[in-house]
């Protein structure tokens, strides 16, 4: 299995290289690409160093799958060319999301949408696959008409030079900003630019994604996301209305039993998801569930993923293996 990871020098793609390690993908030929100022660096995938080579090289070298992580600007420009060689491209920026053409998938939840004629397979943006993943077993059984999600998100969903920022500032060192202000003991309502409604775009995205992912466009979504200074994943308080009624302990363990989601939802042993605890792993973690005591069939959720992981790298791998088992990839 040849394999390009298109971006292999940023925060993101560093982490494709890790989890495709980790979770043993059968790579038998690695292809770490980059933009050219990088080329001919070093990047380490199983203990043994790779040269970057350009985009071209990559496409000439036929690959099997491309997993990019480079920016929309990019994935718009190359993404179709690797397509047309054949390659299927998994790409973890915006520019095809909510492309009607393209599919955009977490596995746990829509996987069984991809075909053979799925050349560019999009990933959804980090805070959206996090709380679909949790969400989807309940809107099975409950039927969801309304999410109101507020998001506490890391520095590292922003990147290297916002990591930067954070640590410059802790440290009281003059640095490069990747934020208009401060984040360091503080907390940004802005995540991405304002649209003309005065959502942010990183808002819409998750109340358009949500719904293409779920397959479901009645469900209702409104966002707030808010940038903090943590490093370790994003956290989401979620409140959710269903058309039926639930009961807690049921709903508890429709969520034990779903696939990539870990409750820890103990209060009387002060357990529940953080960032810190999430970090390096690859599950959603749910807790602090609870009933809505202002209104009917609604329940409140805490949920908490690594952003870098699951909100990225991973999601992109697991929709690879996918492909694999179901030999659509080849």
């Amino acid at each position: 299995m040849k394999v390009a990871v298109v971006g292999a020098t940023g925060l993101v793609g560093t982490k494709m290289l890790q989890v495709l390690a980790e979770r043993n993908f059968p790579v038998t030929e690695l292809l770490p690409v980059a933009s050219e100022r990088s080329v001919g660096k070093k990047v380490s995938f199983k203990g043994k160093d790779y040269i970057v080579i350009g985009m071209q090289d990559a496409i000439n070298a036929k690959p099997a799958v491309a997993i990019f992580s480079a920016g929309g600007s990019t994935s718009t420009e190359w993404a179709p060319k690797f397509a047309e060689a054949g390659i299927i491209v998994i790409d973890n920026s915006s520019a095809w999301r909510m492309d009607p053409s393209k599919k955009l998938v977490v596995p746990e939840v829509n996987a069984k949408v991809l075909t053979k004629d799925d050349l560019i397979i999009a990933n959804p943006n980090c805070s959206t696959i996090q709380m679909v993943v949790a969400l989807q077993p309940l809107h099975k059984k409950y039927k969801i008409k309304r999410v109101v999600v507020s998001t506490y998100q890391s520095v590292t969903g922003t990147g290297k030079k916002a990591v930067d920022q954070l640590f410059n500032e802790r440290n009281g060192k003059d640095g490069e900003m990747a934020y208009k202000y401060r984040i360091d003991l503080n907390a940004l309502p802005q995540i991405d630019v304002f649209t003309e409604n005065g959502y942010t775009k990183e808002e819409m995205k998750m109340v358009n994604e949500t719904k293409k992912i779920m397959g479901d466009d009645t469900i209702k979504v409104t966002a707030t996301t808010v940038r903090i200074p943590v490093m370790g994943g994003h956290s989401e308080s979620v409140n959710v209305e269903f058309e039926n009624d639930f009961v807690l302990d049921e709903l508890k363990q429709i969520l034990s039993d779903a696939p990539g989601v870990i409750v820890q939802d103990d209060p009387s042993q002060a357990l529940y998801p953080m960032p810190l605890t999430a970090h390096e792993k690859d599950e959603v973690f749910v807790g602090r569930l609870r009933r809505d005591e202002t209104q009917p069939n609604t329940l409140n959720m805490w949920i908490v993923s690594d952003n870098l992981r699951k909100g990225a790298a991973t999601n992109a791998v697991q929709i690879a293996e996918y492909l694999m088992q179901n030999g659509l990839l080849k």
